[in-house]
């Protein structure tokens, strides 16, 4: 697959639409139209759905779209890396992961240091950007716990996160100061279904666990709970900082009793290639944030 290739099918996807790609890309539309039916011949797929007045991706297409935006920001990222000198440092580090008040002064600070540094943070759940991590497109994530030392390497964070429940602002509970486990008893409960927050709550609940009801859960972590507190019966299990500082008036946050924190990490692989800038970075963290 040619990297111009991708690049005419990744506007095409973009746009919906054949004719105003081929204005974005600034080449005629029968030739467009040509290149993306040959890179369909390639690889022996649909990737294209054609109605009169938008394209759609089939799921064939979908996937070359996610591995086709890796590959071209891969790309793009190592073309930057090889440009770059000692003396003259430039290039993107790229994170995943809700990006945490450490992380960004210490981009902050290595910017200060070397200006043609630039930072590209993506948002998305511990899988997400794990894979991403896996396949090059990101130098470093944040986590919620230490991953497998054998493939990943981490350096903790000085921030710890706080857990608690976020429900509505008329709910009977809103006048404590904190929950605890024989609060929840048969109360429904919304979780985050990434791996391990199930098993914390039990371990947190003790003899309560059995009495828990939970009725839904949700998978990306970073997303803001409000919507699932205020439209459906359950109290919202999650972090304190997911919430922007002035919460919604329509709900309410509140800590659990005992309380539970949670460490973040930044996780790379372990025998990374770094680039100069993020290897800057990882130095920068170091030094900011040294290990206690």
């Amino acid at each position: 697959m040619d990297i111009r290739v991708l690049r005419y099918f990744l506007a095409t996807a973009r746009e919906q639409n054949i004719t105003r790609a081929a204005e974005t890309l600034h080449i005629a539309q029968p030739s467009l139209s040509k290149q993306l039916m040959e890179l369909e011949a390639e690889l022996g797929k649909q990737l294209l759905i054609r109605g009169k007045r938008r394209i759609t991706l089939t799921a064939d297409g979908i996937l070359l779209r996610k591995r086709a935006e890796e590959i071209v920001a891969l790309l793009e990222k190592t073309e930057q890396e090889i440009a770059s000198t000692d003396q003259d440092i430039s290039g993107t580090v790229a994170i995943g992961g809700t990006p945490r008040q450490c992380v960004l002064e210490a981009a902050s600070a290595l910017h200060q240091q070397y200006s043609k540094i630039r930072f590209s943070f993506h948002v998305g759940d511990a899988p997400d950007i794990t894979e991403r991590l896996d396949h090059g497109s990101l130098d470093f994530i944040v986590l919620l716990d230490r991953p497998n030392r054998a493939t990943y390497d981490a350096h903790p964070l000085p921030d710890a996160s706080y857990w608690g429940l976020l429900m509505k602002n008329d709910d009977p509970l809103i006048q404590k100061t904190a929950i605890t486990p024989k609060d929840l008893c048969s109360r429904p409960l919304v979780i985050a279904q990434r791996e391990g927050i199930r098993q914390m709550l039990f371990d947190w609940a003790q003899s309560y666990a059995d009495q828990l009801d939970i009725i839904a859960t949700y998978n990306v972590l970073n997303g803001t709970p409000v919507p699932f507190t205020l439209y459906t019966p359950g109290l919202v299990l999650t972090i304190r900082d997911l919430l922007s500082p002035t919460i919604d008036p329509a709900v309410a946050f509140r800590p659990l009793d005992p309380p539970i924190n949670t460490s973040h990490y930044l996780v790379w692989k372990r025998y990374p290639a770094f680039s100069p800038a993020s290897q800057k970075y990882l130095e920068t963290v170091y030094r900011l944030y040294p290990k206690k």
